[in-house]
């Protein structure tokens, strides 16, 4: 299906981008372990980290999602026939869906509030808390739209009876 190399094709651009930030912090962390056993310092390096983390993390989850990586527990689902698992599949994915909206919807509060009320982290770097809360915002909206869009495909491949490639697209991998 195309929507779905497409998903694949953009969280993949995602994940590379996520893991060239993460070398980056590495390497600034790298950079200020050395700077103070020679008794200087950048200073910071635990709160960019911090917001790289947070950040990397929320971005990551719609990776996850398309690249069918979040850990399951099949107990039931194994047992049933090809239309019994896609069901099953499709109901885990709209109730993932559902709370990936509804932590999404929930955390723009918390990022407007940010941006009226001009806040800035407690710390040395002051920053503002804007930037890495529309980071990890736009990761958690990320992550609902990919849900979303992975429950419009299963439900097509579902009700046009596609139990192979539903499977395929939003059941977990296969092992062996």
């Amino acid at each position: 299906m195309a929507l779905l190399a497409t998903l694949r094709r953009l969280n993949r651009v995602v994940a590379l981008v996520a893991g060239g930030a993460v070398l980056l912090c590495a390497l600034f962390i790298l950079v200020e372990i050395v700077l103070r056993q020679l008794g200087h310092s950048l200073g910071g390096s635990d709160e960019i980290s911090g917001y790289v983390m947070a950040g990397v993390t929320t971005w990551g989850f719609g990776f996850a999602l398309v690249d069918r990586a979040h850990v399951r527990i099949d107990v039931v689902r194994g047992r049933l026939p090809a239309p019994g698992r896609v069901l099953f599949d499709l109901l885990a994915l709209v109730a993932l869906s559902a709370v990936a909206v509804l932590v999404a919807f929930r955390a723009w509060p918390v990022l407007a509030r940010s941006i009226a009320n001009a806040s800035r982290a407690n710390t040395v770097l002051e920053t503002p808390l804007w930037i890495p809360q529309a980071i990890w915002f736009g990761g958690l909206v990320w992550f609902a739209v990919m849900g979303c869009l992975l429950a419009v495909v299963g439900a097509g491949l579902f009700l046009s009876s596609q139990f192979a490639e539903a499977e395929a697209a939003i059941g977990p991998p296969h092992e062996g």
